[in-house]
């Protein structure tokens, strides 16, 4: 039997895709190159299913890479993926996805994916028809569905639920210019990362709080950022692997201070980003949700701000914490 969620999930799925028309399936007709990239840590059960759907896309990628830190995040996974490429890397999320940049040299896009995004089957057949129609785009994010970031997460059979209503049906194309992409789903034109030695900036540690900020502001300057609407999926919001709540807090506060003053962002954004989460955490704190440590985003906040009047503070004084 299906959970409540997912029962609820399918009928908002329903809901949205009420007015689609067109087909899922599609043969690859791009000439252009794409990877899909993957950083994983601790969470070897879930990067299976993930990696056990990717087979299920209607334009297979040209490659998987997934960048992991030790055996223990793998499993017997090699074995059972022989096709997909296994580098193992230093440990945070800027770090492993360098890891990953610098092992394509051939392809024309890299689409970053949490190891638990659950894509819609037609999602990368849409990205490479963006990124060849339109030539001005240097980084697409897609539309996510349902978020299990923002409940106590959710399962495959949550998100097959919302993806499996209609397979038949696509959305209607919407391409929209965006501040930036969101890093659980996150297409980049590998041209201008090359051309001008971009990578992610490994001074943001662990799970690189607003490193998909930082990245699409970096490649803004030499063309669109944009959402798609028709490339979809559903992030489970997995919560097993994840930086701790103290840590999660610091970082809400150092590193949009810390890309604020590399000029990635404008003063106004940080700032405002800054005091709305510690505001938030502090207001939640006295009726928190079962699955956010808010006490400890709190404690990791106010750390920060003593560290920002003490001169102290940067990102990866979390790696103290």
């Amino acid at each position: 039997m299906r959970s409540a969620i997912a029962d609820s999930l399918a009928s908002e799925a329903m809901a949205l895709n009420g007015n689609m028309t067109g087909t899922h399936r599609s043969h690859k007709t791009s000439a252009l190159r794409i990877a899909i990239g993957i950083a994983t840590r601790g969470r070897p059960s879930v990067l299976r299913d993930t990696l056990q759907h990717l087979n299920e896309q209607s334009s297979a990628p040209d490659s998987i890479i997934v960048a992991y830190t030790g055996p223990q995040d793998i499993g017997d996974l090699q074995v059972v993926f022989p096709q997909v490429r296994f580098l193992q890397s230093s440990s945070g999320l800027t770090r492993q996805r360098n890891t990953i940049l610098r092992a394509l040299p051939d392809e024309d896009i890299i689409l970053f994916l949490d190891d638990d995004f659950y894509l819609h089957s037609s999602y990368v057949s849409r990205i490479l028809d963006i990124f060849t129609t339109h030539s001005d785009v240097v980084v697409a994010t897609g539309h996510v569905v349902a978020d299990g970031i923002n409940s106590a997460g959710l399962t495959f059979e949550d998100a097959q639920a919302v993806l499996g209503v209609d397979t038949a049906m696509i959305r209607p194309r919407q391409v929209l210019n965006v501040f930036n992409a969101y890093g659980c789903n996150m297409a980049l034109r590998l041209t201008p990362i090359r051309e001008h030695h971009l990578s992610f900036d490994e001074a943001l540690p662990l799970y690189g709080w607003y490193e998909d900020v930082d990245f699409s502001r970096q490649l803004s300057i030499y063309g669109r950022v944009v959402k798609i609407s028709d490339a979809y999926g559903v992030h489970l919001g997995v919560k097993g692997g994840r930086q701790s709540g103290v840590r999660l807090g610091y970082s809400q506060v150092a590193n949009p201070l810390y890309l604020a003053r590399k000029r990635s962002v404008s003063w106004s954004y940080a700032i405002s980003s800054m005091v709305s989460r510690s505001a938030k955490n502090l207001v939640k704190c006295l009726n928190p949700e079962p699955f956010v440590d808010r006490k400890g985003r709190l404690q990791g906040n106010l750390k920060a701000w003593r560290d920002l009047l003490d001169n102290e503070i940067h990102p990866t004084r979390i790696q103290d914490l």
